[in-house]
């Protein structure tokens, strides 16, 4: 295609005048009203396709500046991308804000009314995915050329909502009004095939039978870099069928039989992580892992192959990031396409695969890092279940030749004889092995990979997570990105450790008011969401205590409500004392079959509406569990909170995205050693976070000599007291038997520790609320956070992966 053919940005304007006369042309003929009938829907569609246009004349460039100088391309494969919305995000990066504002004006619009008619992308469910968008953006930004791939979920995760306190899961309609920024890719189809059985011929080459075929579709969306300088691609993969409808079946009257095919097949990218908890839920998540993986792998070669002759070169041109374990398929797959369809033999495949996939791990909990029984895995992808037995046979031939003390079965893939473990099929597979914080690297070394750390002791690299400003500052947080750019300029969007001129101000009674007035004009915005969506009216000049993350018991939102409870009963026998009002704000969601997990977000709700209608409490506490947690909500939360909660046991949270994004945005920190926060609180200084708990060395140590947590209950009268009052029905008066589970859990196992480290995190709390009460050096130190987390942008990670994994050049 001739690139000066296309209409320059110059050419198609960015004036307020361009963008009113787009805006009317999109208005008429592709959304077909007029501006007298229109909604706000049909100008929000109207505006987002002009933005697009602008995005699609540098997408284009830069997709054949890559292709013509045949770059090296880093290929992120990814289950989730929690990538929001895009609206804002476009209009920002392209630096059009105050144009769009004007051409709006003429016709009584606000830009904030057309963005909110935009609905998320459901895409992702926490930090693992909107670290994957994250990871794109600062990809677009550094110009590195990159495809993101994943699952084009037609139902994300769930729509959460609240009944009687309980979480309610109802399917996403994220694209039933459609979804302007996707563009779907009709001649990008490939065919991913399941199940059936293996033959050989007489040369020995394999033939995979299978049982069921479906096809995935591409549908792409650019992912705009800073200025508009790089846009790179997000490739999103749905399943369809092979065969539409059997009309045989439909003919004689079977008609739901005789769509069975086509059911089956798109079932495959309806939702995210469907419930495992069954037969039927194991295997479909094996399918989607291997779907997406598949076509994705298929996909690259196809673009590898326009450009480049030679297969073998692979790994000069393509590097191949797996987001933790979903896509450890990626070694098996990889190895069957080079083996069975361009003819390699295993040990050339084998170390084109090595060096061309690199693995992020995650987590330390076992249980997170996937295993499949070999009987299912047999089922669905019989000829990788021949490969990997290939690849372990090979991998512990290598190990007993290098005669290295080190546990045998602890290094194979198919554990005890039964399971097939992709943690270590991606670890064997890869060439760079990263973890995520300082912290969780060295933990990997000691814990889940020490044995293959001896093997391999230059394999486990670090790269700390980050998150990117222009969506984690200044587009969620315009009170404060307007002081920051007044103050010390706009460098620091682009390079956010430049952020650090702002600690220059951090004692400047001027700059301090108005950081001050930033922050409680975010918590007015914030109050008014929870009075809409809880009917539960809140004080903005309150402690604003946040904690929003996907509910598990290793983040220890139950240790929360804890000293929640202990408050509110401190409270309630001293009504007189001065206390710090507090709102104690929480999102997130629980996986669907996670038991213990919804019971602690309906313990939540139920203290809520006990303390909430307290007029003994009145506003000194409040409780707010805002349903649906999702981006759009985390962008209102963020800039409003002061208290970050990174309250993990230690040494189980990898690293955290959101304790990065909380303390840019002027929060305190109140946390564990653990993850990232060892790291912000280095930055920071002991002085400006709030530190509590067990270390990680402290839990290994508990882990091997054992703890007694009903001891320690009956140690501690405060806390006694609280699981007294949750036991009895106190929060629960129509079932007090309700949370007798929850509370048995902390008497007898207590696995989580959270009653080891209930009364630190209960006194830290005590000295929170005395430095919340001058505000003058709270809010310098909160812009102590803000200036010196600069280095936690994923721009700087990205650069440590293209240095230290994919070996290609960063801007």
């Amino acid at each position: 295609m001739d690139t000066n053919a296309m209409k320059n940005w110059d050419d198609r304007g960015t004036t307020a005048e361009a963008i009113r006369a787009g805006m009317i042309d999109k208005l008429v003929y592709s959304v077909g009203k007029d501006p007298e009938h229109a909604t706000l829907q049909d100008w929000s569609t109207a505006l987002g396709l002009v933005v697009r246009d602008h995005v699609v004349d540098h997408w284009f460039r830069a997709s054949h500046r890559s292709h013509e100088e045949k770059k090296k391309r880093v290929y992120y494969l990814s289950m989730e991308f929690l990538i929001g919305r895009l609206f804002n995000d476009a209009i920002a990066n392209l630096q059009i804000e105050p144009a769009v504002q004007e051409a709006l004006s003429t016709y009584g619009l606000e830009l904030r009314d057309l963005l909110d008619q935009e609905s998320d992308a459901a895409l992702g469910n926490g930090g693992l995915g909107r670290l994957a968008a994250c990871f794109l953006d600062s990809m677009s930004r550094l110009e590195i050329p990159a495809f993101g791939y994943g699952i084009r979920y037609e139902h994300g995760l769930f729509r959460q909502r609240f009944h009687d306190g309980w979480q309610i899961e109802e399917a996403e309609d994220w694209l039933v009004s459609g979804h302007v920024w996707e563009f779907e890719r009709l001649e990008a189809r490939y065919t991913i095939k399941f199940g059936g059985h293996i033959s050989f011929d007489g040369q020995g080459n394999t033939k995979w039978h299978a049982e069921e075929t479906v096809f995935a579709m591409a549908y792409d969306t650019p992912i705009t870099g800073w200025q508009g300088k790089h846009v790179n691609t997000l490739r999103l993969w749905s399943s369809r069928p092979t065969e539409i409808l059997d009309l045989r079946r439909f003919n004689s009257g079977d008609y739901l039989n005789a769509a069975e095919k086509m059911i089956r097949a798109e079932t495959i990218s309806r939702v995210l992580y469907p419930d495992d908890t069954t037969p039927e839920g194991k295997e479909l998540r094996l399918k989607q892992e291997y779907f997406f993986t598949s076509a994705s792998l298929q996909d690259l070669i196809r673009r590898y192959l326009t450009e480049h002759d030679d297969i073998r070169h692979l790994p000069d041109f393509v590097s191949i990031q797996m987001n933790d374990t979903h896509p450890a398929i990626a070694v098996a797959e990889l190895m069957r396409l080079l083996t069975d369809e361009h003819r390699l033999s295993f040990v050339d495949a084998f170390d084109i695969v090595q060096k061309t996939l690199s693995y992020t791990n995650h987590t330390l909990l076992p249980e997170a890092l996937e295993r499949w029984h070999v009987g299912l895995f047999r089922k669905v992808l019989p000829r990788h279940m021949q490969i990997i037995e290939w690849i372990d046979f090979h991998h512990l031939a290598e190990v007993q030749s290098r005669n290295l003390a080190v546990s045998l079965e602890d290094v194979r893939i198919i554990g005890h004889g039964s399971e097939v473990r992709m943690g270590n099929l991606a670890f064997i597979g890869s060439k760079k092995v990263n973890g995520v914080s300082a912290l969780h690297t060295e933990l990997m070394k000691q814990t889940v990979f020490a044995e293959f750390h001896r093997l391999y002791p230059d394999r486990i690299v670090n790269e700390t997570n980050g998150i990117t400003p222009r969506r984690w500052l200044y587009e969620c947080n315009p009170p404060l990105r307007k002081l920051l750019m007044e103050t010390i300029g706009t460098d620091w969007i682009a390079n956010l450790e430049k952020i650090d001129a702002a600690a220059a101000f951090a004692t400047d009674a001027s700059f301090k008011e108005k950081f001050a007035a930033a922050k409680h004009a975010n918590k007015i915005r914030l109050a008014g969401v929870i009075e809409k969506k809880l009917g539960l009216r809140v004080d903005p000049t309150a402690l604003f205590d946040v904690q929003i993350k996907r509910i598990h018991e290793y983040k220890r939102q139950f240790l929360n409500i804890l000293e929640t409870i202990a408050l509110y009963q401190a409270i309630r026998r001293s009504p007189a004392n001065d206390w710090t009002p507090r709102v104690k704000i929480f999102g997130g969601k629980a996986a669907p079959g996670y038991h213990v997990a919804k019971q602690i977000i309906k313990l939540a709700n139920d203290v809520a509406k006990i303390v909430n209608s307290d007029p003994v409490v009145g506003d000194r506490l409040k409780v707010a569990f805002l349903p649906n947690y999702n981006v759009s909500l985390a962008e209102v939360i963020i800039p409003a909170a002061d208290l970050s909660e990174q309250i993990s046991t230690a040494g189980m949270e990898a690293s955290g995205t959101g304790n990065m994004k909380l303390a840019l945005n002027g929060a305190l920190t109140i946390g564990t050693l653990d993850g990232a926060n060892v790291e912000i609180g280095e930055r920071v200084g002991p002085e400006n976070i709030y530190i509590f708990g067990l270390t990680s060395e402290d839990v290994a140590e508990i882990r091997v000599k054992g703890y007694d947590s009903r001891a320690t209950i009956e140690g501690d009268p405060v806390l006694s007291d609280v699981l007294r009052a949750i036991a009895e029905g106190d929060f629960s008066p129509d079932d007090p038997s309700r949370y007798h589970d929850l509370t048995d859990i902390l008497y007898n196992s207590d696995y989580f520790l959270v009653t080891a480290d209930f009364q630190s995190y209960f006194q830290r709390q005590r000295d929170v609320d005395h430095g919340f009460r001058d505000t003058s050096r709270w809010t310098e130190r909160a812009i102590l956070n803000t200036a010196n987390v600069g280095w936690f942008s994923s721009d700087r990670t990205i650069r440590g992966y293209a240095a230290d994994i994919w070996n290609v050049p960063s801007v």
